[in-house]
């Protein structure tokens, strides 16, 4: 093999090196949601929205769990019982969105895992935040959970929790790797 050959493979291999360093240390906000079981004569799964918003009030969307599986979109006219997020950018959204929707979720312990490098949460300015999660759920409850951030988030002040009384349980917000 020539220098000039070994050189060229030396450098993309170098590049390589620093790029899966780079994606190894990537850094995700992990926001676990325990969901409850409840004893109740009818249960539906809760439909659960999760943003963070400034101390102006702007939202950064980061998930909405309902029923994308409903016939006709039909479950999208129930989103506006999940009334402070609605208010909070819901309605401007056209469901679904990409990377944010997903199906409701029944009772235990589910992670919500948003990348911050490949998400609206790179561009956030520093500053005092809320981690908003509220829950609405057919026949049942409503409940909102606020934990207050300061972004960007320091590990040493981590993890954060709170915990629901009814329709939620323990939330915990932490960095993975």
């Amino acid at each position: 093999m020539d220098k000039k050959c070994f050189r060229q493979l030396a450098g993309g291999l170098l590049l390589a090196g620093l790029f899966a360093g780079n994606v190894a240390h990537a850094e995700s906000l992990q926001v676990s949601i325990e969901i409850p079981r409840l004893k109740v004569a009818e249960y539906h799964n809760p439909y659960v929205a999760v943003w963070l918003e400034d101390e102006s009030r702007n939202a950064t969307q980061l998930a909405v769990w309902y029923d994308v599986e409903m016939r006709n979109n039909e479950g999208e006219k129930w989103l506006k019982d999940l009334r402070q997020w609605w208010r909070r950018g819901g309605r401007a959204l056209d469901m679904p969105v990409d990377g944010i929707t997903s199906a409701t979720y029944g009772p235990g312990e589910h992670a919500l895992e948003v990348a911050i490098a490949e998400s609206e949460l790179a561009e956030l300015v520093p500053g005092k935040y809320r981690l908003r999660i509220e829950a609405a759920r057919e026949v049942g409850g409503r409940e909102l959970i606020e934990i207050p951030i300061t972004w960007p988030l320091e590990k040493s002040a981590l993890p954060l929790s709170a915990s629901g009384e009814e329709e939620l349980g323990s939330i915990r917000v932490a960095l993975v790797q």
